[in-house]
């Protein structure tokens, strides 16, 4: 061990008279070509200035690969070139062993101690660096001073062997991915390197590849930057294989070619454009490794190419105390939203079902406990503290709101390697942490967190679809369609059901339920958008092969049928739905019960058509029955007492009372805009019936401007075309003309 510095230390009082200043300890790295002086070369000065007469030792904290080491570098340079600095020591500070040796090397150059000794020429060092009360020549440095510690790898390595804080002559300066506590106590100031932004990302991209005659356009070069989502490692390897690589035209799926193959290749190759690469990089099949340089073509005297940056990371993170949790924890956080991954996502069971299972650790082989939440969070913390994630709220916080950030090349890095058998497991895991922390309901609350829990979902099925089939379809292929529909996405929901009818009937067949219920869905999306006859043949094709293949008393036959009859009454009238749905309702009350969901929804729905066919008394009936249900069932805010009370008013409205219609559906339009977004087509269409109960209110003034801004926001949202805007617009021009004089 070094001695401690409150002991007397022999020779520290003056340098070597041998000594000619300035002088450098080490070696500082070579400025990278079409190095950026970025944003976070002007924050680094502006710590280090704002210090005054008081050393700040700066730490510059980021993931492997954002250039910390080469802003250390720039400013150590700048310092030296500027005559700002007496004595530089740049320390690779790897391990324990290497920041001793090099500050041994520095007390043997300056103050002449003992080379055989190095913790003892080391803390002499260290010593002789503590601020004198003398001027020099009577026991002082007197000289200016910057020890450079990059890429610490564990802050317990420098216990002891800080350089002095309190030294009005001196600066340090250290490089890490490192988060801890420890780094940023006294007068340690912590800088977070992060990416480029989009405009340092195009133009250090530009640069490096027009300084090899490249003349690929602006717009494929910033593309190209976004795709790599901005990181500086991977924007200077991908630079690289840019400009040392040719594309076999005869054979895409090769990939690149190394510039000077042999004169035998059969097909001639050009010059590898960044369209191309771009599709070669978004190729999840194909490992990032083998789009990016080979060790011996790195750029800039770079060591590791970027998948090899973070594996030392992931190493110390397992290693952190809960241990053997992070890696599988970043595996996880892999398959999801590098832009946010909900807290509640990551502690969810089946999370913690994959932590206990994959836990690895040095100990003695036992079957490891139970991991709990905490055990998770500690993950995340220890993955944060190695800058592998970032963490943007306190992550004991059960909201939904996007606090796990992972950058998209660390998730490629992570799963490139994965088995495909293990890497399914995974994307299953995925889903199923998704569904748990889904919310049920359909509140503004639940809305938004909904929008979280998408986006997930949307990656995780862009890059892991085919692992989500098995024996069946995983239910979050379901749910994100269905969470699409409710945020008001329609034209987007129904692009994704007819995706998805698509890839069930490949991969499972036709007779499979889940194929069944993504063409029933697809279908009944169709006629909301305005393919009533396309809805209602496409219905009564699936009831016949439901009937056939899944039997008619199975909830999934009897549930089409219920959207056959409404698409039937939306097409032939509504007496065909009445007596369809009092069919339906019938053999729903036996298989499945009086309070069953899906026999209430008929109940519902059989209230609309009996008013449509001129039944006020039987839709009134109805509606009176299904208030009294849904809300001893559900309670009086429920969406589904909402839809009853909007029935029940609409029934009551067309025997002749519109001014309690209009009162009523101001109740139930505050109502729906508790539950859903002010774009969803519900929230539409309750505010278009409110319009509609206010001109046969004689409200005529108010009704016009209340439909005029449903038509405008419906334009705004849905296509031109879509029969809801022209039954709005037609309205509207119905109402206009009644009031000309």
């Amino acid at each position: 061990m070094v001695v401690g510095r409150a002991e007397t230390v022999k020779h520290y009082a003056a340098p070597r008279a041998a000594v000619s200043w300035p002088y450098l300890v080490g070696r500082i790295p070579r400025q990278a070509d079409c190095f950026q002086n970025r944003g976070a070369v002007g924050s680094l000065g502006a710590a280090v200035a704002e210090g005054g007469t008081a050393v700040l030792c700066q730490v510059l904290a980021g993931t492997g690969g954002v250039g910390k080491t080469q802003l250390a570098a720039h400013h150590a340079r700048t310092a030296w070139q500027a005559g700002r600095v007496d004595l530089l020591v740049w320390v690779t500070a790897a391990t324990r062993e290497a920041i001793i040796t090099s500050y041994a090397t520095a007390g043997t150059i300056v103050l002449g101690a003992d080379p055989d000794r190095p913790e003892q020429a080391a803390e002499e060092f260290l010593a002789w660096l503590e601020p004198k009360p003398s001027p020099i020549g009577s026991g002082s440095t007197g000289c200016r001073w910057m020890v450079v510690l990059d890429d610490l790898i564990d802050p317990a390595d420098l216990r002891s062997l800080w350089p002095p804080a309190d030294n009005p002559l001196g600066q340090t300066l250290v490089t890490t991915r490192r988060r801890d506590a420890v780094l940023t106590s006294g007068s340690r100031r912590r800088l977070e390197v992060g990416l480029f932004t989009e405009a340092e990302a195009r133009t250090y991209l530009t640069a490096a590849l027009t300084a090899h005659g490249r003349t690929d356009p602006p717009e494929h070069i910033h593309a190209l930057a976004r795709d790599l989502g901005r990181f500086p490692l991977a924007l200077a390897q991908a630079a690289a294989y840019l400009n040392n690589a040719r594309f076999n035209e005869a054979d895409p799926q090769a990939g690149f070619l190394p510039i000077g193959c042999p004169s035998s290749c059969p097909q001639p190759c050009t010059r590898a454009e960044c369209v191309t690469y771009r599709k070669q990089l978004a190729d999840g099949a194909r490992p990032l490794d083998d789009v990016l340089p080979e060790p011996a073509a790195l750029p800039d005297d770079q060591a590791a190419t970027v998948a090899a940056a973070w594996f030392l990371s992931i190493d110390r993170a397992n290693n952190l105390r809960p241990a053997g949790l992070a890696r599988p924890m970043l595996q996880l956080t892999a398959m999801l939203d590098p832009n946010g991954i909900p807290i509640t996502v990551l502690t969810s069971p089946p999370a913690l079902t994959h932590l206990t299972e994959q836990r690895t650790t040095h100990e003695q082989k036992q079957v490891p406990a139970q991991v709990t939440a905490e055990d998770a969070v500690g993950a995340l913390r220890a993955l944060h503290r190695l800058s592998l994630l970032d963490i943007t709220t306190d992550p004991g916080s059960t909201s939904t709101h996007r606090t796990v950030r992972v950058h998209n090349l660390i998730q490629r890095t992570v799963r490139d390697p994965l088995a495909p058998d293990r890497y399914g497991r995974l994307a299953r895991t995925a889903a199923d942490a998704l569904l748990a922390a889904w919310p049920h309901g359909t509140g503004l609350d639940v809305v938004a967190e909904g929008d979280v829990l998408r986006a997930n979902a949307a990656v995780l099925v862009q890059h892991s679809e085919g692992a989500l089939y098995t024996t069946a379809a995983h239910p979050i292929l379901r749910r994100y369609g269905s969470s699409l529909w409710d945020s008001g996405q329609a034209q987007a929901a129904l692009d994704y059901y007819r995706h998805l009818a698509d890839a069930a009937h490949q991969r499972l067949g036709p007779a499979h339920p889940d194929c069944l219920a993504a063409r029933t869905s697809l279908a009944h999306l169709s006629g909301h958008m305005g393919d009533t006859a396309g809805a209602t043949a496409a219905l009564q094709k699936l009831s016949e092969q439901m009937l056939q293949w899944l039997g008619p008393d199975r909830s999934q036959t009897l549930h089409t049928r219920y959207l056959l009859a409404h698409w039937c009454g939306e097409t032939l009238g509504a007496p065909l739905a009445v007596t369809a749905l009092e069919q339906v309702r019938a053999d729903q009350k036996l298989a499945l019960g009086p309070d069953d969901s899906d026999t209430l929804s008929t109940l519902h729905l059989l209230a609309h058509w009996r008013r449509e066919a001129d039944d006020a008394v039987g839709a009134i009936a109805d509606g009176e029955q299904l208030v009294r249900d849904q809300t001893r069932l559900r309670g009086s805010g429920h969406h589904n007492t909402l839809a009853a009370r909007s029935h029940l008013a609409a029934a009551r409205a067309a025997a002749g009372d519109e001014r309690a219609a209009v009162t009523e559906y101001e109740k139930i339009l505050a109502g729906k805009l508790r539950l859903f977004s002010p774009d969803h087509p519900e929230v539409l269409d309750a505010r278009r019936l409110l319009a509609s109960y206010r001109w046969k209110a004689g409200e005529t003034t108010d009704a016009v401007n209340a439909l005029a801004a449903v038509l405008a926001d419906e334009e705004r949202i849905m296509a031109h075309d879509h029969a809801r805007i022209s039954r709005t617009r037609g309205l509207l021009e119905e109402w206009l003309a009644v009031l000309e004089p």
